[in-house]
């Protein structure tokens, strides 16, 4: 007489065709409280049997009665609004929501949170970085994504399935064994000593030397460059506060928030003549709390435009502070290049805006 299985170890028999099948209770409907029941088939009984007990331990790992639920987009939309979105910065809100929505989703969203495999992921990285692009014009130019976008994509896709492993919906991580593209070492351009007092000219005669001299002599980020108040300027010290920095959120709304990191709140020192620079800015608009407010509507010139603080925009109130800033390189005819840390990185810059300024 066959020995009966005890509860919980399942029960296997030979079918009809010659395989033998094992069968178990994977869990419970949370709804219903019915068992939810599972198998697995060998060719012999002693693969069935393997198979049954391996099959047995990983329902217990599992919530099996919640796992069947998701697929990768009902879990990462699930995940970004549970974990993420309440505790990350708008700018990587928006950064997270495009990535998830436009180039995951697409790709892989259908599949079963719980068949997902390294191997989707793995074609998907370089899907991205082959032929990522989604505008038409920088898909010309290059079609896919950079490494570190990729790199980015596969990092929030790790957090959302850590998490998953956490809450019983899949038994590992299945971007733990995928190959990621390496960081892009990029050499940073900076202005030729030729180039400084062509580019300093250009922005004078657009109303606009204070901002970009600043700019050049701090080497300020362009959203804490915008997000200065009079306030920040200490007059008699010589410095400036950076303590926030301008930024969009979800709904496309101009919102000023701390930096990105604990560091980048800082007192930056700056040269006596950028003080007087600023000074003379400041008496055009004494009343304007913005250290650089725009001039089409008296409030904050933003990275990428000039945005008023209402919830209502019209395109006609968006000048590109990035379209300006172009120009200013195209008329002193120097090269697109980086701005930050110019004065470490040039030390000829502050002799070229002394000499600029006896002549």
């Amino acid at each position: 007489m066959a020995k009966k299985r005890a509860n919980g170890e399942g029960n296997i028999r030979k079918r009809a065709d010659g395989r033998w099948e094992g069968r178990y209770t994977a869990g419970y409907h949370p709804e219903t409280g019915k068992r939810i029941i599972k198998n697995v088939l060998g060719k012999t009984q002693a693969e069935c049997k393997a198979k049954l007990k391996k099959a047995i331990e990983e329902s217990h790992a599992l919530d099996v009665g919640r796992a069947d639920e998701y697929t990768v987009a009902a879990w990462l939309r699930t995940w970004f609004d549970l974990y993420a979105k309440p505790h990350i910065r708008p700018s990587t809100m928006n950064y997270y929501h495009r990535n998830i929505e436009q180039h995951i989703i697409p790709a892989i969203g259908d599949i079963p949170l719980n068949k997902l495999t390294t191997r989707d992921l793995q074609k998907l990285y370089n899907d991205l970085q082959s032929n990522g692009r989604l505008r038409k014009v920088q898909k010309k130019e290059k079609p896919g994504l950079s490494n570190s976008t990729v790199r980015g994509i596969h990092m929030m896709l790790h957090n959302a399935l850590d998490r998953a492993v956490k809450e019983k919906l899949i038994l590992s991580n299945p971007t733990e064994n995928c190959i990621i593209p390496k960081i892009e070492k990029q050499e940073m351009k900076i202005l030729h000593p030729d180039h400084i007092s062509a580019y300093l000219n250009a922005a004078e005669r657009r109303n606009a030397l204070p901002m970009f001299y600043l700019e050049l002599v701090s080497g300020l980020r362009k959203g804490e460059l915008v997000a200065l108040q009079w306030s920040d300027l200490d007059e008699t010290n010589c410095t400036i506060s950076v303590s926030k920095q301008a930024s969009w959120d979800t709904e496309g709304n101009l919102i000023l928030g701390q930096p990105k990191t604990g560091n980048s709140i800082r007192e930056v020192s700056i040269p006596q003549d950028a003080v007087e620079l600023l000074k003379q800015e400041h008496a055009k608009h004494p009343s304007n709390p913005w250290m650089f407010p725009s001039g089409r509507t008296g409030e904050m010139y933003h990275p990428d435009s000039v945005v008023n603080l209402h919830k209502k925009r019209t395109e006609d109130q968006r000048v590109r502070l990035r379209a300006v800033l172009q120009r200013l390189e195209k008329a002193a005819g120097v090269p697109n290049r980086k701005r930050l840390g110019l004065i470490a990185q040039n030390p000829h810059l502050l002799f070229h805006i002394g000499r600029r300024k006896q002549s």
